[in-house]
């Protein structure tokens, strides 16, 4: 930072002025002297896709950039702040330009971090300057903070929560209102809940970008997004829901790290990162997180397990995520984008998925025949899966039932063999859908 900036308020410019930058230019009106110490925090200039559109806010007192790659390297401002969004295109040619310019740089980009996290990083490191994400993951709840910072000092062990408030929100609508997938997403679309194209959030790919960033952050290496199993919500049925609720369940939306080695053992570190449905029991607190809240479970060697749960999402709680950012560069020394120098840092390698066990959900419709349940047993004994339980239901008038069967945990790829033998079968009137049950 240059001796002007520690005299004068610090000047930023605003890349992006939708939810998130309105949400922060009206929280710097309210509370310009809101970072420790007092000195002020204000706007000098944005930039935006158009000026005419109507916002919440009033921009007319800051300068207007229509190229935000200009505003990042203009002398004007000293931070710049990334609200554009996604991985490629101006967000990222315009963080690269402050950057090399020499300026902190602060984003709420989840997207960004998780494709270009370990390039950025060499790149602000070489220049000495902060890159801060706290708004890229649980909006105002800061799970960042928490992995990079509190628990540095712990040996974390795994995270699984969740991460995308769309999905719980769509979730936990069909639970309440007994509407399908389409019917609730239709309606959340028309709420502002979800996107025109949702395939971001219901195909899983946001909540991968956040649990690739914790998991980096959590086991020493740089986020490799290719690394993770993704799976979304669009292929959860409403049967499936209540069958679920039946056996004490509830579908949700789970973004998990695990830990493989490396780290306590001096290996190499690896790591599982999925997003996908998984049940999780009625009682737990992530079952308990409903609408479109977060929730993460963090598991450390020494620490324990903490709980974390807040609004992942909306103008107030990312804008406050973001102004922490901005406090801590304004009084922090600069640190290391993850937990070690971006040079010494690797792609976090993946687990062997040979390895995984699991206790899983396996939903039936079958023709009502004799030895149905026979055969699928005799699937799953050939594989080595136990069955834990059984719910079958009456035949319908379609001379078809559903049975759902839980496993006892068991090797995942031998689950998956023994799925496609049960698919094979010639009673099974459709595909078996198979859900694991969350290790939470």
């Amino acid at each position: 930072m240059t001796e002007r900036s520690l005299l004068a308020p610090c000047r930023l410019g605003v890349a992006g002025v939708g939810t998130v930058g309105a949400g922060l230019i009206a929280l710097l009106h309210a509370k310009p002297d809101f970072a420790p110490g007092g000195r002020r925090v204000e706007v000098a200039a944005v930039c935006a896709r158009s000026r005419a559109r109507d916002r919440a806010v009033d921009l007319s007192a800051f300068a207007w950039f229509d190229d935000p790659v200009a505003l990042a390297v203009s002398p004007d401002i000293d931070v710049f702040v990334e609200l554009i969004g996604g991985a490629d295109g101006s967000a990222k040619a315009a963080v690269e330009a402050a950057l090399k310019a020499g300026k902190p740089v602060v984003t709420a980009n989840k997207a960004l971090i998780a494709t270009h996290g370990l390039e950025l990083a060499r790149l602000a490191e070489a220049q000495g300057v902060p890159l801060l994400f706290e708004a890229a993951v649980m909006g105002g709840a800061p799970a960042v903070k928490l992995v990079r910072e509190a628990l540095v000092g712990d040996d974390i062990l795994s995270i699984a929560g969740i991460l995308n408030g769309t999905c719980n929100y769509i979730l936990s609508e069909m639970e309440a209102t007994g509407h399908s997938f389409a019917e609730v997403l239709a309606e959340a679309q028309r709420l502002g809940y979800a996107e025109a194209d949702p395939i971001t959030d219901v195909g899983g790919f946001d909540a991968a970008h956040k649990i690739t960033l914790l998991a980096a952050l959590a086991f020493g290496g740089a986020p490799n997004l290719a690394a993770a199993e993704i799976e979304g919500i669009d292929a959860i049925e409403l049967m499936d829901i209540t069958l679920a609720k039946e056996l004490g369940f509830r579908v949700k939306l789970i973004a998990s790290a695990e830990r493989e080695g490396g780290g306590l053992t001096g290996e190499p570190v690896r790591a599982s990162v999925r997003v996908a449905p998984a049940l999780v029991p009625l009682d737990h607190p992530l079952a308990q997180a409903g609408g479109a809240l977060n929730a993460l479970f963090v598991e450390g060697v020494r620490t324990g397990r903490l709980f974390l749960q807040g609004a992942g999402a909306g103008a107030g709680p990312t804008a406050a995520a973001v102004a922490a950012d901005i406090a801590d560069l304004l009084s922090a020394p600069v640190r290391p984008v993850f937990q070690a120098k971006a040079s010494t840092l690797s792609l976090l390698d993946p687990a062997d998925a040979g390895r995984r066990h699991a206790k899983v959900y396996i939903r039936l419709v079958v023709r009502d025949r004799p030895g149905v349940i026979a055969s699928v047993s005799e699937a799953l004994a050939k594989a080595e899966v136990s069955i834990d339980s059984i719910l079958q239901h009456s035949v319908g008038a379609t001379g078809l039932v559903p049975i759902v069967l839980t496993t006892q945990a068991a090797s995942e790829v031998a689950i998956a063999e023994a799925v496609e033998h049960i698919a094979a079968i010639d009673a099974i009137a459709e595909r078996p859908k198979m859900i694991r049950i969350a290790r939470i």
